[in-house]
C-alpha cells in the first residue's frame, strides 16, 4: 500500500535513510532500508513512496484472498451431497455429536417413563409426574440442540438405537418417590459425564468452537440441574416414606416453574 505525499521536498528528506539496526555499517552486510519517490502526479505535485531493502520491495502485505483460497483448503466441492460449510470439523468429532444426541434421547426416555409412572390413579402424585415431563423435554431440547449444530458444522445426523426403559420405580426400602429422585439424579451425573467426554474428543481434535459451544451451552446447565436434583434427594431422604410428608413435597414439586 504507498504512502503518498504532497510535498517533494519532504520525499527528498526520505531518501536513502537508515533504520535502526537495518543500516548498512563498514564491516557487516546488514540491508537498507530506503524509501524511493514516484510521482503518480503532476510534477512537483504528488509523489508516492516506496520502502525497499536492497533494491527488494516491501509491499507489507500479509493476507492474499485471491492467491490463499486457492488452497486446497477452501476448495469447494463440487459434489451436492457434500457439505459446504464443513470446516475444521474432524470425524471423531461428528461421531462423538451423535453419540451425545443418543445420550440425550435415551436419558429423555427415562424421564418420560417416570412420567407415566407418577401419573397413574393409583399413584397419583402429579408433581412428580410434572417435575418428569419437563426433565424429559428439556433432555429431547438438548438432543435438538446438537442435532442443529451438528448441520451447522456440516455434520451428518446419525439416530442409534434407544433403549426401552424399566416402568415400574416402586422401591420397598426408599419408596417410589426417594428412588426415582436419587435415579435423576445418578442419570445427571451420568449425561455430564458424557459431555465431558465430548469435551474431550473437540479437545484432541483441536476444534476450539465445538469445546467453546459444549462449555457455553450445556456444562453450566448441567452443574445447576445436578444441584437442584442434590438439594431435591436430601430433602426426601429426610422425609423417608412418610405418605404425608411426600405428597406435601409433591404439591410443592408440582408449583414450581408454574
Amino acid at each position: 500500500m504507498a504512502l503518498t505525499l504532497a510535498s517533494s521536498s519532504i520525499v527528498s528528506s526520505l531518501r536513502c535513510v537508515g533504520v535502526g539496526h537495518h543500516s548498512r555499517n563498514a564491516r557487516g552486510s546488514n540491508p537498507r532500508l530506503s524509501f524511493e519517490p514516484v510521482s503518480v502526479g503532476k510534477p512537483g505535485r504528488l509523489f508516492s513512496v516506496q520502502a525497499s531493502v536492497d533494491e527488494k520491495a516491501l509491499t507489507g502485505v500479509v493476507f492474499e484472498p485471491f492467491r490463499e483460497v486457492q488452497s486446497d483448503g477452501f476448495i469447494l466441492p463440487a459434489d451436492r451431497k457434500k457439505s459446504l460449510a464443513r470446516q475444521r470439523f474432524d470425524t471423531n468429532c461428528e461421531s462423538a455429536i451423535n453419540d451425545q444426541i443418543n445420550v440425550e434421547y435415551n436419558v429423555s426416555y427415562i424421564y418420560h417413563a417416570l412420567f407415566a409412572y407418577f401419573d397413574r390413579d393409583n399413584i397419583g402424585l402429579p408433581g412428580f409426574a410434572k417435575y418428569f415431563k419437563e426433565a424429559s423435554e428439556e433432555e429431547r431440547e438438548h438432543a435438538e440442540k446438537l442435532m442443529k449444530y451438528q448441520n451447522k458444522r456440516g455434520g451428518r445426523v446419525k439416530l442409534n438405537a434407544i433403549v426401552s426403559p424399566v416402568t415400574e420405580f416402586e422401591n420397598e426400602e426408599k419408596g417410589d418417590a426417594l428412588y426415582a429422585m436419587e435415579l435423576a439424579l445418578s442419570l445427571e451425573k451420568l449425561t455430564m459425564e458424557k459431555l465431558y467426554a465430548l469435551h474431550k474428543v473437540a479437545e484432541d481434535s483441536h476444534d476450539v468452537q465445538l469445546t467453546d459451544y459444549i462449555e457455553s451451552e450445556f456444562l453450566s446447565e448441567q452443574v445447576e440441574a445436578i444441584k437442584k436434583v442434590s438439594e431435591y434427594v436430601a430433602q426426601l431422604r429426610r422425609i423417608g416414606k412418610d405418605g404425608h410428608g411426600v405428597y406435601y413435597f409433591d404439591r410443592v414439586l408440582g408449583e414450581e416453574g408454574a
